[in-house]
């Protein structure tokens, strides 16, 4: 026994010894890049719209003015008569592009209304997917005369939830959209089995094996939470990360291990590709966030879901909220429609990527970062023509990083870009393999082919 340890021991000691004099910068593979287009198409936004003040005019130019790929919608103030109609959702698609993740919202229960007003989006053009309840722990759902969430039985949320999935996918018209789930199934005080997308075998839950819930698990992975309330290093990069590891009310919380009552669900392994969204992260400017900090948290929360496998992200919020108390410090835009730094960051960062069509293959190419900062991030993407555009941030509290890009192979052209000054670079090189870059507190873009 005590040679077998002593041997163990030794491997161990050997495997260390190589990890601390292997550069951080190797990479044992090339990296494949992502579409450019993949990464733009997830970024989206929650918004008030007429029937809580906000003008339909201003809410196409703001959203004009960043880029918006899609908007969170719902049939919550939905009227036939207005202020907020099925048309108002399509004026909008018109003037910006903009598809409509369509959802029940608070409390929503009416699956007809649901339904129908989806596939006028769907025969439109403008629908992106159907989302479930939002956050039934706050606002409670009737289902059939059962009411449910809260503090109460969870098993009409789940039977609506699972109803909703079965028509969305029983429909000729709308089986091809995906159905998100419901926000914040963490909270369940019963077992209803939402932790899952589909209930498996052997789980114990109170809904049957087989129930099928969404294609898309759904979460509020807000950056600062009562277990992380205060600024530091990687905000978003962990409020992303769907592991246990991650200190905020994220994927683990809710489809790995739920918040309130512990009920189990995905592995960690699994919920590493599990198929996911968020749609609403954000913060507040105030007290220790300024709006230096608010911007650089805004732009980099759509990178650091990306990169850690988020199909799609909404941020709470397009502009300042006049009908509600509390959030008037969330918006990309003030009250009187002009835009904070996080506007104009992101619509920098959405210029310079700028692309709308796709490649059939997508290339890999080998790089690094020479003696790598846990606080700096990377995301390759590659541009329908071919261009590759290697993103950087850097998520620390203070001062620069200085980092040493290395290309595997000789780059004719690169391009620097700066998501603080706009979409023209700022400086180009010839003929390099390997070039200096210092990072602060937003996203900078390197462009080569």
């Amino acid at each position: 026994m005590l040679a077998r340890l002593k041997a163990a021991y030794m491997a161990l000691a050997v495997l260390h010894l190589a990890a601390l004099v292997q550069p951080a910068s190797v990479r044992a593979q090339p990296v494949t890049a992502r579409p450019t287009q993949e990464f733009l198409d997830s970024v989206g936004i929650v918004s008030t719209l007429p029937d809580r003040g906000q003008s339909l005019e201003g809410t196409i130019g703001m959203l004009r003015y960043v880029g918006f790929r899609w908007l969170r919608g719902g049939i919550e103030g939905l009227t036939e008569q207005g202020p907020t109609t099925v048309e108002t959702y399509l004026t909008i698609h018109r003037a910006t592009g903009a598809k409509i993740a369509w959802g029940l919202v608070s409390g929503g229960n009416d699956l007809e209304k649901l339904l129908r007003t989806g596939r006028i989006l769907a025969m439109n053009g403008a629908l992106l997917a159907f989302e479930g309840n939002n956050e039934p722990n706050n606002w409670g759902v009737n289902y059939k005369g059962e009411e449910g969430g809260r503090g109460g039985s969870w098993l009409p949320v789940a039977k609506l939830q699972a109803e909703l999935y079965a028509r969305v996918k029983s429909d000729p018209v709308l089986a091809k959209y995906p159905v998100w789930s419901i926000s914040e199934p963490g909270a369940q005080v019963d077992n209803a089995g939402l932790q899952f997308l589909e209930i498996p075998q052997g789980s114990g839950t109170l809904m049957p094996p087989g129930t099928r819930y969404a294609d898309f698990a759904n979460v509020h992975n807000y950056i600062y939470h009562p277990n992380s309330p205060h600024p530091a290093n990687n905000k978003t990069w962990n409020a992303s990360d769907p592991s246990e590891d991650s200190a905020v009310d994220g994927l683990y919380g809710n489809f790995g291990l739920t918040w309130a009552k512990h009920f189990k669900g995905y592995t960690n392994e699994q919920l590493k590709t599990l198929p996911r969204v968020t749609t609403e992260t954000g913060v507040p400017i105030g007290e220790k966030i300024t709006e230096d900090m608010h911007a650089s948290h805004l732009v980099n929360i759509f990178l650091s879901q990306f990169a850690r496998g988020y199909a799609f992200t909404s941020v709470y919020l397009l502009r300042d909220r006049e009908d509600e108390g509390g959030n008037q410090q969330f918006g990309f835009f003030r009250a009187d429609y002009t835009p904070r730094k996080a506007a104009v960051y992101l619509r920098n960062l959405m210029g310079i990527l700028n692309d709308n069509g796709r490649r059939q293959t997508y290339e890999k190419f080998d790089y690094s970062i020479e003696m790598k900062p846990d606080t700096v991030h990377d995301l390759l993407l590659q541009k329908s023509d071919g261009t590759f555009q290697l993103v950087l941030w850097a998520e620390r509290l203070g001062g620069e990083e200085n980092i040493e890009v290395k290309l595997g192979k000789v780059a004719s052209m690169v391009k620097i870009h700066d998501t603080a000054i706009g979409a023209k670079e700022i400086r180009s090189l010839k003929d390099v393999d390997r070039f200096g870059v210092v990072l602060s507190d937003r996203p900078v873009v390197i462009s080569f082919r």
